[in-house]
């Protein structure tokens, strides 16, 4: 996950202690996704899938899902202002980390497939993303996408795409939030909470998920020593993907 510019995304966090306290979200209904046989899956950068959806991931990989992973960018601009060696080759280093969260999860079977947009751009891109979405999502039973309007830039061209993309072939389109649980608030009539559902999760699943946020290390670890080198998601921010749950808008 890219930090976006939003002063949103800058400000301090919404703790998770507030939304565990909030009876909203157990009260969101359940959405089962027992049966689907081919789910695409957009991620705006490496570990957006595994943030949202990574426990969902591993129980459909598990049940014999066929999943296809679009990594609309590889990451490169998480630490723009770092001189650290990593920051230098992040795309790399996220794509590999991307591989082994995926083997975690128990999905290391996944199509992988890299668009290479820039990262932070990917809005300039939008309607060539519509159309790659469009012809990747053919014969698809649903696409999951980043939320459109998470706050941040890419993630929101990104599920704006896949909703597009979704008009365009019929497959229905989840969309799941990331930056939304930082700057949002419980019952924050921002978030169309009459869309939104809860997947549970089981243990397996959850322990799979942890295990996968893990493997990405230039994104929860710092990088070097100096403050452009701070993680993205230090340990206030993964605790909103911990849950025995995930989130999605329909």
């Amino acid at each position: 996950m890219t930090a976006g510019p939003a002063d949103a995304i800058q400000a301090a966090g919404t703790p998770e202690a507030a939304w565990t306290a909030w009876p909203g979200l157990a009260a969101l209904p359940q959405l089962d996704l027992s049966g689907l046989r081919r789910v695409l899956v957009v991620a705006a950068h490496p570990d957006d899938e595994v943030l949202g959806l990574g426990g969902t991931l591993a129980a459909l990989a598990a049940a014999g899902t066929r999943l296809r992973l679009v990594a609309v960018t590889d990451g490169e601009a998480s630490h723009p202002h770092s001189s650290s060696p990593v920051a230098a080759d992040l795309a790399r280093v996220r794509t590999d980390e991307t591989a082994r969260a995926l083997a975690a999860l128990g999905a290391d079977g996944a199509e992988v497939v890299r668009l290479r947009l820039p990262d932070t751009r990917v809005g300039l891109h939008e309607a060539e993303l519509v159309q790659q979405l469009a012809e990747l999502a053919e014969g698809f039973d649903v696409c999951a996408a980043p939320w459109r309007g998470d706050v941040h830039a890419d993630h929101e061209a990104a599920g704006r795409a896949a909703v597009a993309a979704g008009a365009l072939t019929g497959v229905p389109v989840l969309q799941y939030p990331v930056w939304a649980w930082h700057w949002a608030r419980p019952g924050d009539l921002r978030v169309p909470w009459r869309r939104a559902a809860r997947i549970p999760l089981d243990r397996e699943a959850r322990e799979r998920k942890r295990a996968a946020l893990d493997c990405f290390a230039s994104q929860i670890r710092p990088i070097g020593d100096e403050p452009a080198d701070a993680a993205v998601l230090p340990p206030e921010e993964l605790a909103h993907f911990v849950r025995d749950f995930e989130v999605v808008l329909r």
